[in-house]
Parts: structure tokens; C-alpha cells; sequence
């Protein structure tokens, strides 16, 4: 994200977290390159996959389990894979787990041009094609990650069996941000919404427009929404930063419409990643949804 000098690190951080462009509070190291397939008693497929136009770096780690789904990590905007792996090394004790960069992230190839949320979704199929193939998928994403995870499950429930949303980006960012600084504001405020703006209409490294929309139904698969506990907004923007925390919680709430078993948890001790924070309440929200999805399944 371009910071200009009137914006202080705190403020930057703050949007970071809500526009999804984001940058972890320290670097994870990327899981083991292993070239091959998901079969059982073979190493896990790592290594690039073509995809809308162009080549993804894709990385999975443990091995598939006969009745549950394969988990697919999508990490936050403005990061990559690895920032994922310490999570997907955790996870991957019980079940296969992938991670993969999106087109103008980490390894996998610059986008042609902007970038939709469609398009995103053509990007994340193949991804599920080649690691997953007939098998379901649960989906976990992180901010940016867990808002394409919860605009994705709806239109393919057929592949979709359960979804972890970490902090994920409200579906009403811009407005949200909009009702609470005033147009007339000036400041690290405004700089704020500005910058913001600009990084929900694709002036991001992904090149990815991500407009506000209403939150569709994938039916009744389980879901936990994930909620960072430490009121870090407040004090990073003192003036409007209580109101940001309140309405970043309603967006929190507003993901659990995308299904009717859908539970809301918070990380008490964490930031905006909660997986870096408390990995526990990340693994264990991931192993409680593959568990209800495979017993659903099944």
C-alpha cells in the first residue's frame, strides 16, 4: 500500500486492517517444498497451477483424510502463502492443507489487469481442482482471504463444506468507514478513508476492486467467524477508533447471514492476526468446522 508522509505507522496499520491490505507482525517461514500429489501416502502437492490466465505458486503440507474435507488457507491482502505456514504446519498433524498465493501475491504471476471478486473465485477453483479434486473443501481465510472465502462459498456449495473467517474484511467496508469519518474531516483520518478507498477499488498489489455487497446464504454449512479481541483500532485512530472497533465487530456479525450454523468467537488477546496472536483459537476453529463438515458429509 503507498503511505504518504502525513500517515504514521499506527494509522497505516489501521488500514491495513480494514481494507485488507495487511502486514503481519512478524514473518513465518514457508512450509516444505514437496512436488507431488494429494493421494495418501504421497507427499502433498506443492508447485504452481494455471489459473485464470495465469500461474499460481500453490504449497500443501500433510495428507488426506478418507471422509474430510481438504482445508485451503487464503491469506490477507498486501501478504502471501507464508504467511499462512506456520498455520498450515500446525494443521496439517490431522489433514491435508494448502495454501497458495493469488495472482499479484507472493510467487504467482503479476494479474493482466484488474482483478473481480469473479475472478478471484475462477483463481481459487483451480486451486481446488488440483488439490482437492472431487474431495469438499473447508475454507480459511485471513481479512482479505476470509472476505473471498465468504463471496465464494455461496455460488459452489457443491465444493464448499465449511468456512473460518479470521477477522475477515467487512462486507460493508467502505460504507462502514464512510458513516463514521465526516467527509470534511482532515488528518490521519481522512487519510485513512482515502487510502482505504483506494485500496478497495484495486490500487493494491492484486490489482483486486473489492466493492461493498450483501452477504449471500451457502446454505447450512458450519462456519466460525473469528474476531480479534484487543481493541488496537481505538488506539490507533483515538478520535474515530471506538466507533471503527464497533463497526468493525458489526461486520463480523454481519458474516454469520452466510449460513445458518454459523458461530461467532472471539480472540481475546489478539490483534488482526489471530492466527499470529493465538494460533490455538485459529487451529481450533479449523478443526471444529472440517470435524462438523466431514460428520455432515458423511
Amino acid at each position: 500500500m503507498n503511505r504518504n508522509g502525513k500517515v504514521t505507522a499506527s494509522i497505516a496499520l489501521c488500514c491495513v486492517a480494514l481494507a485488507g491490505c495487511d502486514e503481519a507482525p512478524e514473518e513465518t517461514s514457508a512450509p516444505p517444498a514437496n512436488s507431488t500429489t494429494t493421494a495418501k501416502n504421497e507427499a502433498p502437492f506443492t508447485g504452481k497451477v494455471e489459473a485464470d490466465g495465469g500461474s499460481v505458486q500453490v504449497s500443501c503440507a500433510g495428507e488426506a483424510q478418507e471422509g474430510r474435507p481438504v482445508v485451503v488457507l487464503l491469506h490477507g491482502g498486501g501478504d502471501d502463502l507464508t504467511k499462512m505456514a506456520d498455520l498450515q504446519n500446525k494443521l496439517s498433524d490431522k489433514d491435508l492443507v494448502c495454501s497458495y498465493d493469488r495472482l499479484g501475491a507472493g510467487a504467482s504471476d503479476k494479474p493482466g489487469g484488474p482483478q473481480t471478486i469473479a475472478d478471484s473465485g475462477d483463481v481459487l477453483t483451480a486451486v481446488i481442482d488440483r488439490v482437492a479434486g472431487d474431495a469438499p473443501v473447508v475454507l480459511a481465510g485471513h481479512s482479505l482471504g476470509g472476505l473471498l472465502a465468504a463471496r465464494y462459498a455461496p455460488d459452489h456449495q457443491d465444493r464448499v463444506a465449511g468456512l473460518v473467517l479470521l477477522d475477515a474484511t467487512s462486507p460493508t467496508q467502505s460504507a462502514d468507514l464512510k458513516a463514521i469519518v465526516p467527509a470534511n474531516a482532515t488528518g490521519p483520518a481522512a487519510d485513512l478513508v482515502a487510502q482505504t478507498e483506494a485500496v478497495l477499488r484495486g490500487q493494491n498489489p492484486e490489482r483486486l476492486v473489492t466493492p461493498d455487497g450483501d452477504v449471500a446464504s451457502a446454505g447450512d454449512i458450519p462456519v466460525q467467524v473469528v474476531q480479534h479481541g484487543k481493541p488496537y483500532l481505538a488506539e490507533a485512530v483515538p478520535e474515530y477508533g471506538q466507533d471503527m472497533e464497533q463497526a468493525w465487530a458489526q461486520g463480523q456479525r454481519k458474516w454469520l447471514a452466510v449460513s445458518s450454523d454459523s458461530t461467532l468467537v472471539t480472540a481475546p488477546n489478539s490483534g488482526h492476526y489471530v492466527h499470529v496472536d493465538e494460533p490455538e483459537v485459529a487451529v481450533r476453529a479449523i478443526q471444529q468446522v472440517v470435524a462438523q463438515a466431514a460428520e455432515h458429509n458423511g
